[in-house]
């Protein structure tokens, strides 16, 4: 198959070529994502802050310093707590033990023929991951949903409201407005979703490939859910923490797309999606 960004064809990296590929486009490593930005975004977390729980209803009191600890633990961030500013770091080999994990579940899902639904907030970036997973699952006899299609609602920006849609992309949903598509945080859209599926029927996923509040919603509803996340983005590691979340991959989730495309070849390879 054609993995987007990649020629066809293109050879499954070996775990070190991988891990020296997503350091040297700050996938993982050193990236770019700011420090005081993820330190920021964890208080939040921990003050329960809706934006910041992607739809999650977290059981434990997560405090600051749980949340920090996690996110050494689950993404490689630099532990040293008097590192307050510039750039945090994402652990690559965490990166690629979580994307194996994530590998084991697809080719589960793939080998029973499971019901799917794909959601990115991030189509900038990650989107060619989301289309190649869902191509491959297709290939393989996997139902891939598309609900609620066209489903409406509005958004608070700094020009005002605006109107937001949910829009498929070959069978990945994302959120469109304006003729183009957008960031999200947002659990509304996955809620939506999953209100237009009937429960325990054959219209139910099986598994969900998401992230931020798609990712969230999809894992509070009890549907397995798989996912990426950067390290300023701590929901869904605590939600992977408290098993509402099956496996979250660590990663710089906004990177040029093409850099994606090494990863996505050792994920489906992994996988057995493709050769």
């Amino acid at each position: 198959m054609t993995v987007p960004g990649a020629e066809h064809g293109a050879a499954v990296p070996a775990r070190a070529e991988l891990r020296e590929h997503l350091t040297r486009t700050l996938i993982a490593g050193e990236v770019a994502t700011p420090r005081q930005i993820n330190l920021l975004h964890y208080r939040r977390m921990a003050a329960r802050k809706p934006y910041y729980q992607f739809g999650l209803d977290l059981q434990r009191e997560w405090t600051f310093d749980d949340v920090f600890a996690l996110m050494v633990t689950k993404c490689g961030i630099n532990p040293d707590r008097s590192h307050l500013y510039g750039d945090d770091t994402i652990d690559p080999d965490l990166t690629i033990d979580a994307l194996e994990t994530m590998a084991a579940r697809l080719a589960q899902a793939a080998a029973r023929q499971e019901t799917v639904l794909l959601a990115t907030g991030h189509p900038a970036g990650l989107l060619p991951v989301y289309l190649a997973v869902a191509r491959a699952l297709r290939a393989r006899g996997c139902r891939v949903l598309t609900p609620a299609a066209g489903w409406a609602y509005d958004v608070d920006t700094p020009q005002g409201a605006q109107s937001r849609h949910i829009r498929y992309l070959d069978g990945v949903a994302a959120l469109s407005g304006g003729g183009a598509l957008h960031h999200t945080h947002d659990a509304h859209p996955m809620r939506a979703i999953l209100e237009e599926l009937p429960a325990e029927s054959p219209e139910w996923p099986d598994l969900v490939i998401a992230d931020h509040g798609w990712a969230g919603a999809a894992g509070e509803a009890g549907i397995a859910t798989v996912g990426f996340a950067d390290c300023n983005d701590p929901a869904l590691f605590a939600g992977e923490a408290e098993g509402k979340v099956h496996t979250v991959v660590p990663l710089d989730d906004n990177v040029p797309p093409h850099h994606y495309a090494p990863l996505t070849v050792y994920l489906l390879a992994h996988s057995s999606l493709i050769d």
